[in-house]
């Protein structure tokens, strides 16, 4: 069984990653923007301020880039899961007719327009029956008929029965968690 603290671990060292990545990019973004700029000053004779404002300039768009960088990823995520959604010929479509769960935000489409699922954690999706009274809720399962259990136990004498019901005990046990698990 894979440890939690592992899987936490690994997705924040991701996230660092993706961080640290971006401010590499924001620093080769500025170290080009002022090499640009007094490379500009030197070969075109202009001034101190004029390329100052240049300068000033380069920082603003890279902050601004930056700052809706974050904005436009989740734009674009929301629109792509949107139209994957609603067309299976897009790719990714999995159906939940025998329910699921959503570990990461998904868009899906509702009456009242777009909804999200997964956006706070893992969400389970369950089927939904009517009963025979004709309450709507949670589908139980497919089965729903009786289990039977057969156990042959062979003895001696009443002494040897008892010495084995520890072992008869845990077969039954046994049993019963194949039963769970199959349905």
């Amino acid at each position: 069984m894979a440890d939690p603290f592992d899987d936490r671990l690994g997705a924040e060292l991701s996230d660092i990653g993706v961080e640290l990545d971006r401010i590499s990019d924001l620093a080769d973004g500025v170290g080009k923007s002022l090499s640009r700029a007094f490379r500009g000053a030197v070969l075109d004779g202009r001034s101190l301020q004029s390329v100052l404002g240049d300068v000033a300039r380069s920082f603003s768009d890279i902050a601004l880039k930056a700052a809706f960088k974050p904005l436009e990823l989740l734009a674009s995520s929301a629109i792509e899961s949107l139209f994957t959604a609603t067309n299976p010929a897009l790719g990714g479509v999995t159906p939940f007719a025998k329910g699921g769960v959503v570990a990461a935000p998904s868009y899906f489409a509702t009456s009242g327009g777009l909804g999200v699922a997964g956006e706070a954690g893992p969400e389970a999706i369950l089927p939904l029956r009517r009963g025979s009274d004709g309450r709507l809720g949670v589908a139980a399962g497919s089965g729903g008929g009786a289990i039977n259990v057969t156990m042959h136990v062979t003895a001696q004498d009443a002494r040897s029965f008892a010495a084995s019901e520890a072992e008869v005990g845990a077969m039954l046990l046994r049993a019963v968690k194949r039963g769970t698990r199959g349905s």
